[in-house]
């Protein structure tokens, strides 16, 4: 009867110490979950759990759409145009970005790069349009970005998460070895969360500002001088064009000179292989043994 109770408080013991050290390999395998990189946790069902704890955040995003325009304006003075378009841009809370003027000796044109909030960019538009000058050309474009903009937050989003979770795996790191791979997770995370940052940044830049190029060009009225289409132009161009023609004959026959000394040698020996072989000739037919 000793032997039976023994025997049974041994197996007790047993079974209470597999059940500790299952116990501990739970916990264990809990924590490794916790920091799998992304990429490979996207096929756990943790995953699909996170993005749809994150979903009703993504559903209040508005829509984004990054409007951008181009314009070519005919002026009569630029000057007076560009005085006209910096009241413009006042009254729509707009700015110059860039500015860049050319003078050439047929035309005067300046280009501007206008940043503009995106709700008075149309009203931007119509004002050019009707007080500035002739309109020679127009572009307007939109571009729903909604979606890249959405994708990104996401993403944004289940970064942070991880990034906390291997800060918190930092505090409870057992080695050194542990401790530089976590870090280094960590560095790659945060270089990829500031890059996301930037990335939305800049798509609410351009959507809470639109982009126009506008464009005023005044034509300068063509002299007789310097117009390329008169025919003081059209005959004064010809005879230079002669000229450099007659020029480029004579340097060619000037290339040419070794030629042109070896011309009279090869005549004379010509005239000496013709001659002696007349003479070769006449001697054969009146020699006697060529008479019947």
């Amino acid at each position: 009867m000793k032997i039976l109770i023994i025997f049974f408080s041994l197996l007790t013991i047993v079974g209470c110490s597999k059940t500790d050290q299952f116990s501990a390999d739970t916990e264990v395998n809990a924590s490794l979950m916790e920091v799998i990189p992304e990429d490979a946790a996207s096929s756990q069902k943790s995953v699909p759990e996170k993005q749809n704890s994150t979903q009703p955040k993504n559903d209040s995003i508005a829509k984004k759409i990054i409007k951008n325009g181009d314009m070519e304006l005919a002026v009569a003075n630029i000057n007076e145009a560009k005085l006209k378009v910096d009241g413009i841009l006042k009254k729509q809370n707009a700015y110059s970005q860039s500015e860049t003027f050319r003078n050439t000796e047929t035309s005067e044109e300046l280009h501007l790069v206008i940043r503009v909030p995106y709700q008075n960019f149309d009203q931007l538009i119509s004002s050019f349009s009707d007080g500035i000058g002739a309109v020679e050309y127009k572009n307007i474009s939109s571009e729903d970005v909604t979606e890249e903009y959405t994708d990104v937050a996401i993403k944004l989003e289940n970064k942070r998460i991880y990034l906390e979770k291997y800060r918190d795996l930092l505090k409870n790191a057992a080695t050194t070895k542990d401790m530089l791979e976590i870090q280094e997770n960590i560095r790659k995370l945060e270089d990829e969360i500031d890059v996301a940052e930037g990335r939305l940044r800049f798509i609410d830049d351009r959507v809470n500002y639109s982009t126009l190029r506008l464009s005023l060009s005044k034509e300068k009225a063509r002299s007789s001088v310097t117009s390329k289409i008169g025919f003081g132009s059209r005959f004064s161009d010809s005879v230079a064009q002669g000229w450099n023609i007659f020029v480029s004959f004579v340097l060619g026959l000037i290339s040419l000179w070794p030629f042109l000394i070896l011309t009279p040698f090869i005549i004379m020996f010509y005239r000496k292989w013709r001659s002696r072989k007349k003479q070769s000739t006449f001697n054969d037919s009146s020699h006697p043994n060529n008479k019947d």
